[in-house]
């Protein structure tokens, strides 16, 4: 009769220790990711001119990159942007930082859209889409040629 109560008593803390490690591996599955630990979760937003001008307009380090082609970079382009047509941009992402703020921009948004998907999927964390230059200058901003 003995042996019955220390077996069931054998169980039962079998049992606990068991929850005690299911509960313990699933705090620490989700621990990296509630904690913040590890790469930050990538970002890619739509901004518009007025956007833009406010987050970035006052000094903020950020890179603007004009994702058209070498020909209509020099018909005008943002002032501070420098040229990476969408085509290149995959061979060329060795040359885009990545501890800083990304902005990209085309003419009329959907090679800009194309250009903030590449560089998410290589890892960069802080992309926004600044869509097209023909909606900065219908805000009134500056062109520099």
């Amino acid at each position: 009769m003995t042996n019955k109560p220390r077996q069931s008593l054998q169980r039962e803390n079998l049992r606990v220790y068991t929850l005690a490690i299911l509960v313990i591996v699933l705090i620490l599955s989700g621990c990296s990711t509630a904690a913040g630990v590890g790469a930050p979760e990538p970002l890619s937003e739509r901004i518009s001119a007025a956007e833009y001008n406010q987050r970035f307009g006052t000094g903020v380090d950020h890179l603007l990159i004009d994702v058209r082609t070498a020909d209509e970079f020099v018909t005008g382009h943002i002032p501070g942007a420098i040229n990476i047509s969408v085509q290149s941009l995959p061979d060329r992402l060795n040359e885009i930082p990545t501890d800083k703020p990304l902005v990209v921009y085309c003419r009329s948004g959907n090679r800009s859209a194309t250009a903030t998907s590449i560089l998410i999927d290589a890892g960069f964390s802080l992309v926004y889409d600044l869509g097209g230059i023909q909606d900065w200058v219908s805000a009134g901003n500056p062109i520099d040629y």
